[in-house]
């Protein structure tokens, strides 16, 4: 298995947990090394120093803790993921072969599922919110607002939504595109069932749309691959002059690949982010000729993650966007993944990235320029129209 760094969401996904959208993040090949900003060159050193160190021997161990429960034939995965809790490492994570060959689908904006959203009540129930077009569900007839009462015989009343996505996608089988799943569901007086097979189904990551007074709002919802360039299409397809708001609300992160690449839509080239690899001290640059002229509003909230906060930080420390919205969730990390005696594979944490100024953003998050909770869409328009006409 090739070395990945990974900038995802948090996880504490065992065997057969619920995978959610989760995504790692390739690394632009030939990125630039470079040292860190000002005072916090001395900081960053001595936690890189710290990470290397910790990360060299939790790794050493769960490794050990894999290999030595495979030649007693036990599971390697099951004796990773005791060692991964021990290690304190809240970020790691222990996946199963099948697991992570998902994991890695979801790297091109792909996913096994039936293509249904849903989310739970004030009294536990679980609610069918959107239904993709095209999608197992669709065809079934399923609808937004039916109740979804269980799967495959599973009651789901008071379950997380997680859990209910897993079985969904059958996490703790493996479930394969093509395999069946069962859904009790009901609509007013009427309950039924209704068998799907899974299918392999693209993410819509980028969404477009343009608001009364002419601002383009482009919505990432996640990191996936394509959305650099889909990004940078609906920026120039908006009218001349015309503001964007970034919306980054509930990103949970990505490619850093393609965060890097969004980044450069909007900045002439410079300095995105520093990170530290096992040490290793290195930095991700924009490329020449973004439009840095437009009015730009980013919005963000507790949900905006990881490489969504590496393009928060970015834009805001370069001055480039005003942020609007509430403080950033605070995932700084990366984690690399290696492949354990089973095929099964753990992803521990190797180090942390700053923003171009130097800031840690692990267990901090962004602070926002403008704070707002309630309605922070149209505060954010509200600021775009303030910024002006671009000259």
């Amino acid at each position: 298995m090739s070395g990945r760094d990974l900038f995802c969401q948090p996880r504490r996904f065992g065997r057969g947990a619920a995978l959610t959208l989760v995504f790692a993040s390739v690394l632009v090949a030939g990125a630039a090394t470079g040292a860190l900003p000002g005072d916090g060159r001395r900081a960053a050193s001595g936690e890189a120093r710290e990470a290397r160190e910790a990360s060299a021997g939790h790794s050493e161990e769960v490794t050990r803790a894999a290999e030595e429960a495979a030649a007693v034939g036990k599971s390697p995965l099951e004796a990773a993921e005791r060692a991964v809790s021990r290690s304190g490492d809240r970020w790691a994570a222990v996946y199963s072969a099948g697991e992570y060959e998902e994991f890695e689908e979801s790297l091109d904006g792909r996913y096994t599922g039936v293509g249904l959203w849903a989310r739970r009540d004030t009294d536990g129930r679980i609610e069918v919110t959107k239904v993709r077009s095209g999608s197992p569900a669709a065809g079934a007839g399923i609808r937004a607002g039916d109740r979804l009462r269980s799967v495959d015989g599973h009651g789901v009343d008071g379950r997380p939504v997680t859990e209910v996505v897993s079985l969904l996608r059958g996490d703790a089988k493996d479930a394969a595109a093509g395999t069946t799943v069962t859904l009790g569901l009901q609509r007013g007086a009427r309950a039924w069932s209704e068998t799907l097979r899974r299918a392999l189904l693209s993410t819509d990551s980028v969404t477009v749309r343009r608001v009364p007074g002419g601002a383009t709002v482009i919505r990432i919802s996640a990191f996936t691959k394509g959305v650099g360039d889909a990004v940078r299409s609906a920026v120039r397809a908006a009218p001349a002059g015309a503001g964007i708001v970034l919306d980054l609300r509930g990103n949970s992160g990505g490619l850093v690949a393609e965060a890097t690449a969004t980044a450069s839509v909007f900045l002439d080239g410079g300095l995105v982010a520093t990170y530290d690899v096992d040490g290793d001290q290195r930095a991700l640059h924009a490329a020449p000729g973004g439009d840095t002229g437009r009015p730009l509003v980013a919005l963000v909230d507790g949900g905006t993650m990881s490489a969504a906060e590496l393009v928060t930080g970015a834009l805001q420390d370069r001055g480039r966007a005003v942020v609007v919205g509430s403080r950033t969730f605070g995932k700084g990390s990366v984690q690399m993944p290696s492949e354990l005696p089973d095929g099964s594979v753990a992803e521990l944490t190797v180090g942390h990235y700053r923003t171009p100024s130097g800031r840690a953003v692990d267990g901090k998050g962004i602070t926002p320029d403008l704070e707002v909770t309630d309605g922070a869409l149209e505060r954010a328009e509200t600021v775009l129209s303030g910024l002006g006409d671009p000259s």
